[in-house]
C-alpha cells in the first residue's frame, strides 16, 4: 500500500512541474492533468539525465531538474506541433 501512495505522491508532483514548466516557455500542455503528469514524469528524467539530482526532492522528485526538463519537453513538443500545423 505505501507504493501506491509513493507512486501517487510522484505522478501528483510531476505534473505540479509540469504545470510550472508550462508557465515557463511559450505555447501550452496539449491536455488536462493526464497530459501534464506524464509531461511531467518524461520532464523528471529528461531533467534528471541533463543535471542529475540537484535542489530539493519531494517524493522522490528532484523539484528542479524536473521543472526545466518539462518546460524543454515543452518547448519541444510546441515546436514539433506548430511545424506539423503549418504543413497541413
Amino acid at each position: 500500500m505505501e507504493w501506491l501512495i509513493s507512486f501517487i505522491l510522484y505522478i501528483v508532483i510531476a505534473a505540479v512541474c509540469a504545470y510550472i514548466g508550462d508557465f515557463l516557455v511559450p505555447g501550452r500542455i496539449p491536455g488536462g492533468f493526464l497530459v501534464a503528469a506524464v509531461f511531467g514524469v518524461i520532464g523528471a528524467w529528461i531533467g534528471g539525465s541533463l543535471m542529475g539530482p540537484f535542489g530539493p526532492s519531494l517524493a522522490g522528485v528532484h523539484v528542479v531538474p524536473a521543472i526545466l526538463g518539462s518546460a524543454i519537453l515543452v518547448f519541444c513538443v510546441n515546436l514539433v506541433s506548430r511545424k506539423f500545423a503549418r504543413h497541413t
